[in-house]
């Protein structure tokens, strides 16, 4: 019976030498994308439901299917480290940690400049202080820890923003008229799918019909 070299499932699998607590932050670091697509994507689902999340989730998902097939395509190797990583067996051009935290900023940035469903009081703030930051420390840390070359880190990058500016045009100028229809439809209505882009505050709009709620006869609660 032969014998196949073995794989692991490298969603969480990211090394770092032994003591450097750099290298330790940078790990986690690096998990931001997963963190987001876990978290932040399925609770945006459970708990909010608005169709420019999932559009904005749809747009990630298409941008790392792309980064796959140009992987397969230019077939460029990651670096030397590589072997110490086990992870030669994968290609590096473009980063696809790159590729999706630029994707996510530049979206963010889009959504908030353009005041489509804020959900934050100072979301502009939060983009710019955590998101960017967050964005180009993850691919700083896919170079310190060896998973790719600088070329790599800058090309997943710039594809990201590309992509990332384009899915917003495209969901925005060309998808948007169907929000209504998926509204109505049965998926909408058993999902209680919802777009409020045409709220400029949500947060605020939430708040003060969760309050004049309150007062309403028909919404309280028969315990």
């Amino acid at each position: 019976m032969s014998h196949h070299p073995l794989k692991a499932v490298t969603l969480t699998h990211v090394r770092y030498r032994k003591g450097d607590q750099l290298g330790h932050f940078l790990a986690w670091v690096s998990l931001v994308p997963v963190f987001i697509s876990l978290g932040g994507f399925i609770s945006h689902f459970i708990f909010r439901r608005e169709l420019q999340g999932m559009f904005f989730a749809i747009g990630l998902i298409i941008s790392q299917f792309i980064n796959e097939i140009i992987k397969k395509s230019v077939q460029q190797a990651r670096p030397e480290t590589c072997a110490l990583l086990e992870m030669c067996d994968s290609h590096g051009w473009p980063s696809s940690h790159s590729q999706y935290m630029f994707f996510f900023a530049v979206y963010v940035t889009l959504l908030t400049y353009k005041r489509l469903g804020l959900i934050f009081r100072n979301q502009l703030l939060v983009a710019v202080v955590l998101v960017w930051p967050m964005a180009v420390l993850t691919m700083y840390s896919r170079v310190y820890l060896g998973y790719h070359t600088v070329a790599q880190v800058f090309a997943g990058a710039a594809l990201g923003t590309v992509l990332g500016g384009g899915w917003f045009w495209i969901v925005n100028n060309v998808l948007s008229c169907l929000f209504p229809a998926i509204e109505e439809s049965a998926f909408g209505r058993f999902f209680y799918v919802k777009d409020t882009s045409h709220i400029p505050n949500v947060l605020r709009f939430e708040y003060e019909n969760a309050r004049s709620a309150k007062k309403h006869p028909s919404y309280k609660r028969a315990d």
